[in-house]
């Protein structure tokens, strides 16, 4: 046993030996993945130079770099603009080196392809624009691309019975979708669905939200429910959610409100029963069995009143103003991108009416115009706050409300304070031309090389970093608050920043 335990032994040693020479005689470098530049802790800073040169790539990402290289080459080419032009695109430049390696964050290199596309589609209208307009008139031509308010005059009829309804901008939270109709037909069952924009080379646009109503059920199940999900091209169906919820145990709160009403389940829980009395009268009595009283909240031939509603994290239905289901985006649908509401099935539409939706300010009735323009950035040295503000391409109301409110006080005004709003691109082209000519008119605006995604959230926070390491302070040593719209409170403990050593 001793001479066993010794060859054991002996053996690990003189493996170990073997290791550690192949070690100093093959330094580690190409068996494990390459530490990206921009972690190169010998200059924190080198890796947002568009300058420096790339550190080593794997080798199995390389593919998926030289796909989108003519896409970023296109994305950082010389343009022919104007200075209020280019003061929205001073971060721009400086995250040439980070979205070339775009592997790293989910949906990236998608967000990047389809920012070459919708990048490119800008500046061949903004090239037109400017060959073409008079004075104001071309710009005339083109206000209200995106209307506040649509209604079923603004739909047509779908082939397989049904309505559908352009929305040319997308929605924000507070945007709504209101439906009176009556269901009908030989089962009743009818289906909403939020499309987006049809990528090109794919068959169908992806599906936002499909919410189906199935009053007589389906394979699951006899009784009725309504099933929401989404459906893209790669993905296919997504995971089901469905109401009455088979566990209700596993029935989650977004946003606050439940994904499934409690009070959602088979219909009406009482019974009837028939007393009849010696004088031959009868009597119609109701008693409701055990179980919370339960109901369904559409029924064949009655009509209802739905609205779908745009909140922070999801998008909530009420029928005849009880709420009723609640649905969690999914990465890569979030409602700004839908470009379309379908209804079709057996429905009796009344009316829609999309209502809350963005749109862009008439700058020429804007009398305050110039006093919403951002203050010119100061000397480093005079700045004592920077606050970067995480937005998407068609809020344009909410930054206008920004505009409107705490961005007037005395310290933004005076340049103590700087505020800038960090936007992606869009997919539609219509919101970008919107968003372009507000970045020129505002000069409060920093484009991001990407369509916005929520999972690329990361790269936002990184390009305030740039802006304020570049534009404002010598050094890291600042204070940088991202903040969605809303930062009032900021101003509360202005005194505190202007005595803090930034």
């Amino acid at each position: 046993m001793k001479k066993w335990y010794g060859g054991v032994l002996s053996t690990s040693f003189f493996m170990l030996l073997v290791l550690g020479y192949y070690v100093m005689t093959n330094p580690i470098k190409e068996g494990y993945a390459p530490i990206p530049s921009y972690f190169n802790i010998t200059n924190p800073l080198e890796w947002i130079n568009p300058g420096a040169p790339p550190a080593v790539q794997n080798p199995v990402n390389n593919s998926r770099l030289i796909s989108t290289e003519a896409i970023v080459s296109d994305l950082f080419s010389q343009r022919n603009l104007s200075n209020e032009e280019k003061n929205s695109l001073h971060t721009w430049n400086h995250l040439k080196h980070l979205i070339s390696h775009a592997q790293g964050l989910p949906n990236a290199v998608e967000a990047i392809k389809e920012a070459g596309v919708a990048w490119s589609n800008l500046m061949t209208s903004t090239e037109e624009e400017k060959l073409h307009m008079n004075g104001s008139s071309q710009r005339r031509g083109r206000e209200k691309q995106c209307p506040h308010f649509l209604s079923k005059i603004n739909a047509t009829e779908l082939d397989d019975r049904g309505f559908k309804l352009r929305i040319p901008c997308g929605l924000t939270q507070g945007s709504s979708i209101t439906i009176i109709g009556i269901p009908n037909g030989l089962l009743g069952n009818f289906r909403i669905d939020l499309t987006g924009e049809q990528i090109p080379g794919e068959t169908e646009a992806p599906i936002i939200l499909h919410y189906n109503v199935r009053l007589r059920g389906d394979k699951i199940t006899d009784d009725p429910v309504i099933v929401q999900n989404t459906w893209t091209a790669v993905h296919d169906w997504g995971e089901e959610e469905r109401c009455p919820s088979p566990n209700p145990e596993k029935n989650k709160k977004v946003d606050a409100l439940e994904q499934c009403s409690e009070m959602i389940g088979k219909g009406d829980n009482r019974t009837i029963k028939a007393n009849r009395h010696a004088n031959g009268s009868s009597k119609i009595s109701t008693f409701h069995y055990g179980g919370r009283k339960t109901y369904f909240p559409f029924r064949q031939n009655d009509l209802f009143v739905a609205t779908l509603r745009v909140g922070l994290e999801r998008i909530q239905m009420t029928v005849d103003g009880k709420h009723v289901t609640s649905f969690a985006f999914r990465e890569t649908l979030e409602p700004w991108v839908v470009s379309e509401a379908r209804i079709s099935g057996d429905i009796d539409l009344i009316s829609v009416v999309a209502s809350g939706l963005p749109t862009s300010e008439d700058l020429e009735h804007i009398i305050d115009l110039e006093t919403l323009k951002a203050t010119p950035l100061p000397p480093r040295k005079q700045l004592k706050l920077f606050i970067g503000v995480f937005s998407t391409a068609n809020n344009f109301k909410r930054r206008m409300a920004v505009r409107r409110s705490w961005m007037q006080y005395a310290a933004v005004r005076s340049g103590q304070v700087a505020v800038r709003f960090f936007v992606g691109l869009h997919k539609n082209q219509m919101v970008n031309e919107e968003l372009w000519n507000e970045a020129r008119t505002y000069e409060d605006i920093q484009l991001m090389p990407f369509v916005d995604y929520y999972s690329l959230i990361t790269w936002k926070t990184i390009a305030i970093c740039i802006f304020g390491v570049k534009r404002l302070v010598p050094s890291l040593l600042m204070i940088i608050l991202m903040c969605h719209h809303n930062c009032p409170h900021i101003f509360n403990r202005q005194k505190q920043f202007q005595q803090s050593s930034l």
